[in-house]
C-alpha cells in the first residue's frame, strides 16, 4: 500500500444514466474508525463515467455492479471459461441478446430454480448478476466492467491492472438489511416515496453515524450532508454513502495487513465477491 491512502469512493451506478438519474459518487476518507463524506458527485453518462476512472489519481472504489457471471451459466452456455476472455464475449453482445440468451436459460430450468447464482449471492442477499430486470444487474455489469477495463484499474482475484487505482464490487444492500432488516428506504416511484422510507433513512444514517453496524466504522457528515442523504428519497446518495462505508472496510482490512482488501481466500476466479459479505 502506498504511504498516503488513497481517495475511499462509493459508487451508485445506473446502467443507463441521465441527469435525472445519474450516476453517484460518494468521495471520502478514512481515519481513526471514522469514514468522512468529502463529497457527492453526480455523472448523467458512462462516456463521462469511464472518462472519471481513467484519471490518474490514486483511489479505492466499491462499486455497486456486479464483477461476474455464474459458473453455472457460463459452462451451461459454453462461454469462455477464463474471466478476460469471458467478459470480452460479453461486452461484445447487445443487451437484447443478453435478455434472450438469459431468458432461454431460465425457461429451461424449473420454477424456483430459475436463475443461476454465483457462491456470493448468498451471504451477500444479492439479485443474481444474469437478472436483466428489477434490477437490471446483468445490463450494470455489461455497461460497468469494460469500462473498469478500459480504464485499466486494477481488479483485485480478477484482473490486475494499475495498483493505484483499485475497483471492488460493493453491494449497499448488504449493510443496510444489517440495519433495517426488511424495512424499505428508497423508490424511485414517487407515488412510494413515503414518510415510512423517510424514517428508515434516517434510522440507517444514524446507525451508520453510532458505527452501530459490523463494519465497525463510524461515519462522519456534517448537517449538510446528512439532509443530502435523508432528502434524497430515491435512496441513491444513500447506496453511494454506503458504498463508500464498504471501501473504507476494504482499506481497513489492507492496512491490518489482509489479502485482497479483505475479500476471501478461495473467491472463484470467475464469478468474483461481493466486499464485506
Amino acid at each position: 500500500m502506498p504511504h498516503t491512502l488513497p481517495l475511499l469512493v462509493g459508487c451508485d451506478f445506473s446502467s443507463s444514466p441521465t441527469r435525472r438519474k445519474p450516476i453517484v459518487l460518494a468521495s471520502g476518507s478514512l481515519s481513526g474508525g471514522r469514514v468522512l463524506l468529502a463529497g457527492l458527485a453526480h455523472i448523467a453518462s458512462l462516456e463521462a463515467f469511464g472518462d472519471w476512472l481513467s484519471q490518474p489519481r490514486a483511489w479505492l472504489g466499491a462499486f455497486d455492479f456486479p464483477f461476474g457471471l455464474p459458473r453455472e451459466l457460463v459452462e451451461q452456455l459454453g462461454w469462455p471459461g477464463s474471466w478476460t476472455a469471458l467478459m470480452a464475449h460479453y461486452a461484445s453482445l447487445s443487451r437484447e441478446e443478453i435478455r434472450q440468451t438469459f431468458a432461454a436459460f431460465c425457461a429451461a430450468r424449473p420454477v424456483g430454480g430459475k436463475f443461476a447464482h454465483r457462491a456470493t449471492d448468498i451471504p451477500a442477499g444479492s439479485s443474481p448478476s444474469m437478472k436483466w430486470i428489477n434490477p437490471p444487474v446483468a445490463f450494470m455489469l455489461h455497461a460497468g466492467v469494460p469500462r473498469l477495463l478500459a480504464a485499466g484499474v486494477h481488479l483485485p482475484g480478477l484482473q490486475e491492472g494499475d495498483l493505484s487505482r483499485v475497483a471492488l464490487e460493493a453491494y449497499p444492500g448488504l449493510l443496510a438489511r444489517e440495519v433495517l432488516g426488511r424495512r424499505s428506504y428508497k423508490s424511485d416511484d414517487r407515488l412510494k416515496q413515503t414518510p415510512d422510507r423517510l424514517i428508515a433513512r434516517k434510522d440507517l444514517i444514524t446507525a451508520l453515524e453510532m458505527g452501530q453496524t459490523r463494519l465497525g466504522l463510524r461515519l462522519k457528515l456534517s448537517h449538510a450532508q446528512r439532509d443530502t442523504l435523508v432528502d434524497d428519497a430515491s435512496g441513491d446518495s444513500l447506496d453511494a454513502a454506503l458504498c463508500l462505508m464498504q471501501a473504507a472496510w476494504a482499506q481497513a482490512q489492507q492496512a491490518q495487513g489482509a489479502a485482497n482488501y479483505g475479500l476471501p481466500s478461495d473467491v472463484d476466479p470467475l464469478e468474483g465477491w461481493i466486499v464485506t459479505a
